[in-house]
């Protein structure tokens, strides 16, 4: 007599049948931690995860994270149960051009919420989606915004501390509709979990606020009332902890840490399905009663997203004032937002970080939907006025717009991306320049998921002065233009502060790192300098020119824009009809996106003679003087004293410059 399978169990089935398929095919990936969690995602998948079967990006879909990235055949093969890819997608797992990565990619795969991969960051921006969920719930209503943030992490994800962190805070915020499932099957890639850990997450999560369940990972009845009790929970975010067995249900190798990171054997995947009630001669296969399980609850699913599209035209039809202007804010495209940035006086010496402040505070005005904070760095950030007039984001307060994110600048820039990727707001966060180097893979995975994230870094260079190397930042602003479509913003003064500003608003596929200074900058005069309004947006521009083609040019950044002015001033009057050209240049980025005809007309190849001025890591700009061409900036690190007294001491005077340019250049 045939052996029969329960609906469930055969959708379970199915979905290890393709992760060894799909492995083995690619004689690459990670099948061991996939099988593991193969119960409580097909569970959550065909029972629970609220979606449009017809439109993944459907707006008040339940998000789903796979933050354990290397799972991802796991998430393929529940994407192929629900239609979203194809078997064609299957086989491609992890070749060339296929909507299968080996890694999941939000902008590659429908129905992949996040570009997971580098562990923990896909717990930290989950948190991000449930923050932003229950800011936009509380801003428009249940019937417009009212879903789960789910998450499934590994053994590894909890390892890394950027998941304590962006759950403590997650804890504090009191983010109820955020569910965590913790495949616990105690093996990670080079051996058992016990080698490395011995840490009582219940009573650590528990610790932080959260809700906390243990359950037997492979016994989809418990994993069923777990979620269900999860659910109910309104002030505290829940985990889940599944105890599991690595490659549970392969023939001989449950348990075995070797499948966490090595497809199974042909005649391992023959025997496991043989066990599975699978063909073992058929790959990918798909039983028409595992399909008609997983996918039962499709009608109802469609009838709920139409219901709320309704219930959306019902709302937008009343016409409430404040409702309609907050949609109309969130659904502007970024490149067509309204931007009226303040102006400054002339002359006068401003911060570039404050006029980031004085932005941010008509920022907040026109940008309803801005919403971010500093890593415990308020005043210092020029965000403590932003805070105090949104108010400060909490589960008593659901409502506020700042995030106090504490000294965590991982866990606030992966929660930034999370937001990014949820959608309907504006994030932005802000530390110390030199505390970049916390937030890097971060940025880095905002770049790669293509989310105009804003980040601020204020004290960009020695000028910090008395704190001392550990926080002047030196190689951070030449590092972190090397991730690849990323904008680099370093405004010469105020006023290109707020147009670096309104580039960085308009990015639609791009984040940017601004980068601003703690002592004062001249204010240059649009009278003076008209070229400074259109010239910013193309990120390098003649800012001061000569007559006729110039014999040097000065290209400068930020704070060192004004240092070239002067030392240009006092080169032209030592030999009057010198023609000196002065290039300011906020944005490698965006000057490297130019025309090569508006490059040249800036930096025209006939003129050998070029200055780069920098205070930071200097090789870089020979890109722009030459191997032979002067590039003045700081191959060491800062020391502790005042700022004027180490600029004097490091060459950034504009006496001293004049005179490196002249033995070079006049000699």
């Amino acid at each position: 007599m045939a052996k029969t399978v329960a609906p469930d169990q055969l959708v379970v089935n199915t979905v290890k049948g393709i992760i060894m398929d799909a492995t083995r095919a690619a004689n690459s990936g990670h099948p061991g931690g996939a099988m593991s969690s193969a119960d409580f995602a097909s569970v959550l998948y065909s029972e629970f995860l609220n979606f449009d079967p017809e439109r993944p990006t459907w707006f008040n879909r339940d998000r789903f994270v796979l933050s354990a990235g290397h799972e991802s055949a796991l998430l393929y093969a529940l994407l192929h149960l629900a239609g979203f890819i194809d078997e064609t997608d299957l086989a491609g797992f992890r070749q060339l051009g296929s909507r299968t990565p080996g890694h999941p990619e939000h902008d590659v795969t429908p129905g992949v919420e996040a570009t997971t991969g580098p562990l923990g960051q896909g717990f930290a921006m989950a948190v991000g989606m449930a923050q932003t969920e229950a800011f936009l719930r509380a801003k428009l209503g249940k019937s417009v915004v009212d879903h789960y943030t789910y998450v499934l992490a590994s053994d590894g994800d909890i390892q890394e501390p950027v998941v304590l962190g962006a759950a403590n805070l997650a804890g504090l915020w009191g983010l109820g509709k955020l569910i965590a499932y913790y495949d616990s099957n105690k093996v990670q890639l080079a051996g058992p979990v016990s080698r490395v850990d011995k840490a009582d997450y219940a009573k650590i999560f528990a610790a932080m606020g959260w809700h906390v369940q243990e359950v037997d990972g492979h016994d989809r009845d418990q994993i069923r009332a777990a979620i269900k009790k999860a659910q109910g929970q309104k002030k505290k975010p829940s985990l889940i902890i599944g105890h599991t067995v690595m490659a549970k249900g392969a023939a001989t190798r449950e348990g075995d840490f070797g499948t966490h990171g090595e497809p199974l054997a042909a005649e391992e995947i023959a025997a496991t399905k043989t066990s599975m009630c699978l063909d073992q001669g058929k790959c990918f296969e798909v039983p028409p009663a595992a399909k008609a399980h997983f996918q039962a609850r499709y009608p109802e699913l469609k009838k709920r997203a139409r219901a709320w599209q309704d219930a959306l035209g019902r709302t937008i039809k009343k016409g409430d004032k404040d409702f309609l202007a907050f949609w109309k804010a969130m659904n502007t495209g970024r490149a067509e937002l309204p931007v009226a940035m303040p102006s400054f006086e002339a002359g006068k010496k401003i911060a570039t970080r404050q006029a980031w402040g004085a932005c941010l505070g008509a920022m907040k005005d026109f940008l309803p939907n801005l919403v971010g904070g500093s890593a415990d760095l308020d005043p210092s950030n020029q965000t403590a006025k932003f805070r105090d007039a949104v108010g400060i984001f909490g589960a008593d307060n659901p409502l506020g717009r700042n995030l106090s994110f504490g000294v965590r600048e991982f866990p606030m820039a992966a929660i930034l991306n999370g937001m990014a990727l949820h959608g309907g707001v504006i994030p932005f966060g802000a530390t110390f320049l030199t505390f970049s180097d916390y937030c890097r893979n971060a940025i880095r995975m905002s770049a790669l998921q293509k989310l105009p994230v804003l980040y601020v870094f204020t004290h960009d260079s020695f000028h910090v002065g008395e704190d001392g190397p550990t926080h002047q930042p030196i190689e951070h602003v030449a590092s972190l233009r090397l991730i690849p479509e990323l904008i680099d913003l370093r405004p010469a003064d105020a006023t290109e502060t707020a147009l670096c500003l309104e580039v960085a608003l308009r990015q639609t596929g791009k984040p940017s790192c601004i980068f601003l200074t703690r002592q004062g900058l001249p204010v240059m005069d649009p009278k003076e300098f008209p070229a400074v309004a259109e010239g910013v947006k193309k990120g390098g521009y003649v800012l001061k020119d000569c007559t006729g083609e110039p014999e040097l040019i000065m290209i400068a950044t930020g704070s060192e824009v004004s240092l070239a002015l002067e030392a240009a001033k006092i080169l032209e009057g030592e030999a009057p009809g010198r023609k000196i050209r002065v290039v300011s240049m906020p944005s490698v980025a965006l000057f490297e996106a130019q025309k090569q005809e508006y490059k040249d007309q800036v930096l025209p190849p006939s003129c050998r003679k070029r200055v780069a001025i920098e205070a930071g890591r200097p090789e870089g700009w020979h890109k722009y003087v030459g191997l032979d061409g002067l590039a003045i900036g700081l191959d060491h690190f800062g020391e502790s004293a005042p700022a004027g007294k180490l600029a004097e001491k490091y060459g950034f005077t504009a006496p001293t410059v004049a005179r490196k340019v002249r033995e070079r250049y006049f000699g």
